[in-house]
């Protein structure tokens, strides 16, 4: 069996996790990693993985023979830029978690895999990704909207994408920030309530930063709480503290997630309630697994003849999985 060949594209946390995704995988293999720090990678990594610079496409299409790239920047600076760019030379896999701004990722990622021909699966990882489905089938089973809940724990969850938006601020040297679930907006959804959430209804949000020396503080704050799509909707406390503490006190990557959607069937109106729980104990691990499920997804679909932007909505389940139509109708259906 010829593997498909996956390239990835930015080495940090969700790159590592995707690494070990692929070194699992019966169908899938690294075909190398490309990344702006490329030296960087080469001291983290064996010399057995060849390490280029992401920004000569040319040359590493050309060498590593990728069938996918699958992308591991964030979402604030690096996907809407980078995204458009590849995918004009290889088919990609992103999870941009940008919700306010996933049409425009998608519009601009459609019209750019279209005119090359290739195959781009955007916004995939478990919100959006696994939960954009599970909302999607609750409605379709219930006529109700479906409500995505983050941080169930008292110390909440890692959001990445939003820990990367805040190492993007002037100022700040590293960052973690953490999304809390409301426990009464959550119950008065099990209540069958149905109520008309805002996004700041139902969650908040607490940042742990460490400010480089001399940085202003007071602009820090202003330019996290004012944030479009990231902060500005939300209450959001936040902690100034040094990288001894955030390295010591908040080094690991936990977050989970729930789904609800509660309603009636039939003339009587029988109760009716889905729920979906997801834990994670590695959140860009648990992202880098779904990342690769959707790249072997991406191949077969290009294998096809397709192109054009897809998601999880539009993906076949069993092109996701690596087992054939047999198998999964013998021991998954």
């Amino acid at each position: 069996m010829n593997k498909i060949r996956a390239v990835i594209a930015g080495y940090g946390n969700v790159g590592r996790g995707v690494r070990q995704a692929l070194a699992r995988s019966r169908d899938l293999e690294l075909a190398g990693i490309v990344s702006r720090t490329p030296d960087r990678v080469k001291k983290e990594l064996d010399d057995a993985v060849p390490v280029m610079p992401i920004a000569d496409i040319p040359a590493w299409v050309a060498a590593l023979r990728p069938d996918v790239a699958i992308l591991c920047g964030g979402s604030k600076q690096d996907l809407p830029k980078q995204g458009p760019e590849l995918v004009k030379f290889v088919s990609t896999v992103d999870s941009f978690d940008n919700h306010s701004r996933l049409p425009e990722h998608f519009h601009a990622m459609d019209d750019a895999a279209k005119t090359s021909g290739h195959v781009a699966v955007i916004s995939t990882g478990w919100d959006p990704g696994i939960f954009s489905l599970e909302r999607t089938l609750a409605n379709a089973f219930l006529g109700v909207r479906a409500y995505g809940f983050y941080g169930m724990t008292a110390n909440g969850g890692l959001s990445m994408g939003h820990s990367d938006a805040l190492r993007t601020i002037e100022g700040v040297q590293d960052a973690r920030q953490y999304t809390h679930a409301i426990p009464e907006a959550v119950e008065r959804v099990r209540r069958g309530e149905n109520p008309d959430f805002q996004p700041g209804d139902m969650h908040t949000r607490e940042c742990f930063i460490v400010p480089k020396p001399g940085a202003d503080l007071d602009k820090i704050r202003e330019t996290v709480v004012s944030m479009p799509g990231y902060f500005a909707p939300y209450k959001t406390t936040i902690h100034f503290i040094t990288q001894d503490e955030l390295n010591s006190k908040y080094a690991g990557f936990p977050h989970d997630g729930l789904v609800i959607a509660s309603g009636k069937t039939g003339d009587a109106g029988h109760p009716a309630d889905i729920e979906y729980h997801c834990r994670w104990g590695s959140n860009p691990e648990a992202t880098a697994n779904v990342l690769v499920a959707h790249a072997r997804a991406a191949a077969r679909l290009s294998g096809e003849g397709r192109n054009g932007a897809f998601t999880i909505l539009s993906i076949p389940p069993a092109y996701l999985s690596p087992l054939d139509q047999e198998e999964l109708l013998a021991h998954w259906m």
